[in-house]
């Protein structure tokens, strides 16, 4: 899904999350006093910009072209920027849409408004940023030029990116349509623009020199420490001055930390493995394709891929009562961020690397029609295929979804009477029956559909893996892409400097 790892706030992730102590735009923070950077301070932190830029130059091996504008922004400023984003941004207002299919899987509360939550995090979060329409470094007018000299490293670098490749032509728009056809929904599962991947190409190159920026007075450098990757567990229990960030859902800190930390951590495998050169200008010019890719940059290094799994064709079947709602893939790292949601840190360390390749499929009942039906769970059904290294962590991913049942919907029970095998389990609940059938590495989960339709697609999308056509991985958006995208593209991010 382009949820998290979304395009959240959409023209490029080429805008950071850091953390230094700014002060809090939070809305329920308390009121302090604000100071302004003075004239004087402006200029040095103005002067310092060249000597940073040819740093940032030196340390990526990425080429200055041209010199870059540089501008002080106000708070106010900011807070324009973010909301211009949400009225304005198509991966923002795919977002909005693909709300509804995040709260069908679980990932946030029925309740949850998510705009608005986005909207004070990003207030509370944001640094600093690189517009790559205007070729501008915009930074904070009330943060002193020695807080802000390293991320003016980070930003830098996005600039260096932009010259080295058109940003804009890096991460192109994706169909803001939803495919009406079989054709068309494979289409949409193999277009080789993995924005979730890029991002984080953008922002772990960004945090390397970020971090060599910082490490340099010591004499150290990224290369002499050793693997910086953290689990992601480890990284919410960093806790600093940053609210709401720490009362957010595991959704959004997740996808608003993925393209820095496992960005970071792949770009260091990277420069280890085979230098700057490779790290920096070689991964732009031939990006990763998919969260996989990133979380195991091993795998880029070989050129290996996962299996893109096939769709059917269910239009026949459903079209006459349902209207087609979203299509994705499901990536590693929405896989990551849901076992842990379901089954807790420990299971998803076992069951993410486990993880084969996946596909969602989301419809809404032609009956909804009133903004209020439209928006409601219970409008949308929903069809989910995964596959596992082993039928092992297949049968134990189909116990772990299957135990989340209870949280997403009132009144779940199991109709045992249903089932037609010990790989089957059936449940009835507030918004309709759930199918989930493991066969052999494959696990299938129906939701909302009736049990006659729901085995007919089974049928199809098993039948579909099994026909051969079974691709390999130039991925298309993930469930938590536009999600992710959008928060990366507003900024440097304080909750990023606190891991």
């Amino acid at each position: 899904m382009k949820l998290i790892g979304g395009k959240l706030c959409g023209s490029v992730a080429a805008a950071c999350l850091l953390t230094f102590s700014i002060g809090s735009v939070a809305q329920d923070a308390p009121a302090q006093k604000e100071t302004k950077i003075t004239p004087e301070q402006k200029k040095e932190l103005f002067r310092s910009l060249n000597q940073i830029l040819s740093f940032a130059s030196d340390d990526s091996q990425l080429q200055i072209k041209h010199e870059v504008k540089k501008r002080l922004i106000t708070r106010e400023e900011v807070e324009k920027y973010i909301l211009d984003k949400f009225k304005e941004d198509k991966d923002a207002k795919r977002m909005q849409r693909e709300e509804i299919v995040l709260k069908k899987f679980g990932l946030l509360d029925r309740d949850f408004q998510l705009q608005p939550f986005l909207v004070s995090l990003l207030k509370e979060q944001i640094l600093g940023y690189y517009d790559n329409k205007t070729k501008t470094v915009n930074l904070l007018d009330w943060a002193s030029p020695e807080e802000q000299k390293p991320v003016m490293a980070h930003e830098l670098t996005h600039a260096l990116q932009d010259q080295h490749t058109d940003l804009e032509k890096f991460e192109p728009e994706d169909p803001d349509t939803t495919p009406k056809n079989v054709a068309e929904d494979n289409e949409r599962l193999a277009i080789d623009e993995r924005d979730n991947a890029r991002d984080a190409v953008l922002e772990g190159q960004a945090m390397v020199v970020y971090l060599d920026y910082t490490l340099k007075p010591k004499g150290k450098s990224l290369l002499t420490l050793p693997d910086v990757m953290r689990t992601p567990s480890e990284d919410l229990e960093s806790s600093g001055s940053s609210p709401i960030m720490d009362r957010a859902p595991l959704l959004l800190q997740q996808s608003m930390l993925f393209p820095y930390r496992d960005g970071l951590g792949f770009e260091q495998r990277l420069l280890k493995d085979k230098g700057a050169q490779y790290a920096f200008a070689g991964v732009l010019d031939k990006p990763p394709s998919s969260s996989y890719e990133i979380m195991n940059p091993t795998a880029y290094e070989r050129g290996a891929t996962v299996p893109l799994l096939q769709m059917p064709d269910v239009h026949s079947l459903l079209d006459a009562d349902y209207e087609p709602y979203d299509i994705g893939v499901m990536g590693e790292l929405d896989v990551r961020i849901l076992t842990e949601l379901f089954g807790g840190p420990e299971v998803a360390a076992i069951l993410t690397p486990q993880w084969r390749g996946g596909l969602y499929y989301a419809v809404q009942s032609r009956k909804a029609v009133t903004p209020a039906q439209q928006a409601a769970t219970s409008s949308v059904a929903l069809l989910y295929l995964s596959a596992w290294r082993t039928e092992g962590a297949a049968k134990e991913f189909a116990k772990v979804y299957a135990r989340e049942l209870s949280k997403k919907y009132s009144g779940v029970l199991r109709d045992s009477a249903e089932e037609t095998s010990s790989d089957e389990q059936v449940y009835n609940a507030s918004e309709g029956p759930v199918l989930i059938v493991q066969q052999g590495k494959q696990v299938f989960v129906s939701e909302s559909f009736d049990m006659t339709t729901a085995r007919k697609l089974q049928f199809l999308f098993f039948g579909a893996q099994k026909s051969g056509e079974t691709q390999q991985a130039r991925q298309g958006d993930e469930l938590t892409t536009h999600l992710t995208k959008l928060m990366a593209s507003c900024g440097m991010m304080k909750a990023t400097l606190r891991h």
